[in-house]
């Protein structure tokens, strides 16, 4: 793990970012039962430098895994709950006038801070979802012809129940393809939620969270994930799964070449998570799915089939070769 502008990493440093990230998992753990794949799909987002989507039913712990990564993580965190009537300046920010100064003062948004929960997004106007594109995109906002830097580290949670419910909008496909991945909860088995049940039987377990990571060695981790070591042939890996989605016949729109980027880097980060500081060809396979599947649009007649996103993406993934040094075993 070494680049042009930095010395090699020491093997200890690695060590202690591994320690630090396995004891984020353990802490999230105590309060997330039975959810370890989305809580490493999540953390794989952070360390990427990127944002994540939690679609799914009301009470399955979408904000609370929010809630409570920003609590291990020790990060600044704000909380949106999306309204109809929330507006864009809430998120962006606004000037007002001081009399006493006679000039016209920002007042920051919700956006200025670490970790921002964007909770049921889609309840609020298409013209509030949009007011977070610059600031997911690009790390800034612009208020009256003045930009804004957003602090750093940035990141962006946003849950959302499932399109169809009362007072949900959908979220246009330009906003979608700034979620570097989407995540589903999904209900626990009979014993989990026998678990979930026991262990609030008294105090909250959030309120038992210890903080095990700071800003400054969160930087250091996407520091330690922008080095891990890609081949060239899993570029090409990466290009050719992407570039599937634009030929498959039940896809009438395909990820772009930002889903490309994504997928580079949240396999990057996933190598991480896993112990490793190289990407293997099973890292970009892990996470194909839930990186690209909120990315596409089926054609009419395969949602008439029933086909989903999720189908034809490991349809994709069967059919698409993968690359190997030398020979298989």
């Amino acid at each position: 793990m070494n680049n042009e502008n930095s010395p090699e990493r020491s093997s200890s440093e690695l060590e202690q970012y591994l320690g630090k990230t396995a004891a984020v998992v353990g802490e999230i753990e105590k309060v997330i039962v039975g959810k370890r794949p989305e809580i490493i799909l999540l953390l794989t987002a952070m360390f990427s430098g990127a944002h994540v989507l939690i679609e799914d039913v009301p009470g399955t712990g979408k904000t609370t895994l929010a809630a409570t990564v920003a609590k291990v993580t020790g990060l600044e965190f704000r909380r949106a709950q999306f309204t109809p009537d929330i507006m864009a300046s809430d998120i962006t920010g606004f000037n007002i006038y001081n009399r006493q100064k006679e000039e016209f003062e920002f007042r920051q948004g919700l956006v200025m801070c670490n970790l921002l929960l964007a909770d049921e997004i889609n309840r609020a106007s298409p013209k509030t979802q949009s007011a977070l594109l610059e600031a997911m995109e690009e790390n800034k906002v612009t208020v009256d012809g003045v930009t804004y830097p957003v602090p750093d580290p940035f990141m962006v949670i946003a849950t959302q129940n499932p399109t169809g419910y009362v007072g949900t909008y959908p979220l246009p496909e330009a906003q979608l393809d700034r979620f570097a991945l989407k995540i589903r909860m999904g209900y626990p088995s009979p014993a989990e939620e026998v678990g979930i049940l026991m262990a609030r039987r008294g105090v909250n377990p959030l309120d038992s969270v210890a903080n095990v990571l700071s800003a400054d060695q969160l930087r250091g981790i996407r520091a330690a994930v922008s080095d891990v070591r890609i081949d060239e042939t899993l570029y090409s890996y990466i290009v050719a799964l992407v570039g599937a989605t634009r030929k498959h016949p039940s896809l009438a729109l395909g990820a772009s070449p930002r889903a490309s980027v994504a997928l580079m880097r949240l396999s990057q980060a996933y190598a991480f998570v896993r112990g490793r500081d190289y990407v293997l060809p099973d890292d970009i396979s892990a996470i194909f799915r839930p990186a690209v599947g909120h990315r596409l649009i089926l054609r009419q007649e395969a949602r008439l089939k029933g086909t989903g996103a999720e189908e034809v993406l490991s349809d994709i993934l069967r059919s698409t070769e993968v690359p190997y040094k030398g020979k298989r075993a």
